[in-house]
């Protein structure tokens, strides 16, 4: 149920609304807008009852019921756009946040050197893995806590925050010691006790779409982080599993309209997990732009032929510091442009 009040209500009024609602065993979440107040009231169960007598308080314009089984994530409980910052960079503004790095971190030398790199042709984050969840128990699993360490090293020389997969409820503490957004990969999207740790961690989280996940399982998944205290969610489309085999997945970029319609949360694309293929990359990054994306994922790795993880959809450091002019081109186009780092920050 959401709660509108009227234009110009006074604080007092707002105050009773959710001392009305926490009465009831509910809670609320309140969002301002530049004249307007609403108040999402969420729990079970929502009488009857409750809704008449919060239509007769003073400052209450109407009450509406929300049908959608997400409500946090939906637009109806936040008619705004989300936005916030991580570090020097802002998310579901007009700029797009690029970010970059290798799939995995392999090492001290290589991942700084990827970092400075990702820097020099226009990232404004960094991403790795410190833990991988892999398909065969034999293939490379992440350097653990040193791949943390390696990682917030790198942003120490870069002045890029830094974004790496929790895979367990029992890491998110430490992750979350070192991370600047936590991520939730397509594996786990639907672990349910991972999100609600993550959620409660303090740290935004960017959740991937699983595999065979649809749009509104989804957004559930978003709604168990938000319901765990954290508003700050970034949803990432990286490609579903589909009868198509020419590419490791099917990037589905009629996502970005969607999210943008029905929930206020920023949508990353992922266009290397989405095809798997390097090649096929700026082409996908490109058209995602293109398609509202707030930020984008891409693996750039300084030597893709020996990387200890996928290499074959990774972008050398030529090809990503080609890519980063024709992104901003087309931002332009649009009416945006591509996050950069300060001068202060660059020059550190």
């Amino acid at each position: 149920m959401i709660v509108v009040m009227r234009s110009g209500f006074a604080q007092e009024e707002l105050a009773r609304v959710t001392q009305m609602v926490s009465e009831a065993g509910l809670r609320s979440q309140v969002t301002l807008g530049e004249n307007q107040a609403i108040v999402g009231v969420i729990g079970v169960p929502i009488t009857d009852q409750l809704q008449e007598a919060l239509e007769v308080l003073p400052g209450v314009e109407q009450i509406l019921r929300v049908s959608k089984r997400y409500k946090l994530a939906s637009r109806d409980f936040h008619p705004e756009n989300t936005r916030f910052s991580v570090g020097p960079v802002t998310f579901g503004g007009d700029e797009i946040v690029i970010i970059a790095g290798p799939c995995s971190v392999e090492g001290e030398e290589e991942f700084l050197q990827a970092a400075e790199q990702s820097r020099a042709a226009g990232a404004t984050m960094l991403r790795g893995g410190a833990y991988k969840p892999r398909t065969s128990p034999y293939e490379f699993r992440g350097m653990g806590e040193r791949g943390l360490e390696i990682m917030a090293e790198a942003r120490e020389k870069t002045g890029l925050p830094i974004i790496t997969e929790v895979m367990t409820p029992a890491d998110v503490p430490l992750v979350a010691s070192y991370a600047d957004v936590l991520q939730i990969g397509a594996r786990n999207s639907q672990n349910y006790l991972l999100l609600e740790a993550a959620g409660a961690a303090g740290k935004p989280v960017m959740l991937k779409r699983g595999m065979s996940m649809l749009f509104e399982e989804w957004l559930l998944a978003a709604e168990y982080i938000m319901a765990s205290g954290q508003p700050n969610v970034i949803l990432c489309e990286r490609g579903i599993r589909t009868f198509e085999t020419a590419t490791r997945n099917t990037l589905d970029l009629s996502m970005v309209p969607l999210v943008k319609k029905m929930s206020h949360l920023p949508i990353v694309i992922d266009p290397s997990h989405g095809t798997g293929k390097a090649d096929l990359v700026p082409a996908m990054a490109i058209a995602a732009v293109a398609a509202g994306a707030d930020a984008l994922m891409i693996e750039m790795h300084p030597n893709p032929d020996k990387a200890l993880s996928d290499g074959a959809q990774s972008l050398n450091p030529a090809q990503f510091a080609d890519l980063t002019p024709r992104l901003e081109a087309v931002a332009g186009a649009i009416g945006r442009r591509l996050a950069r780092l300060n001068a202060a920050v660059a020059a550190d």
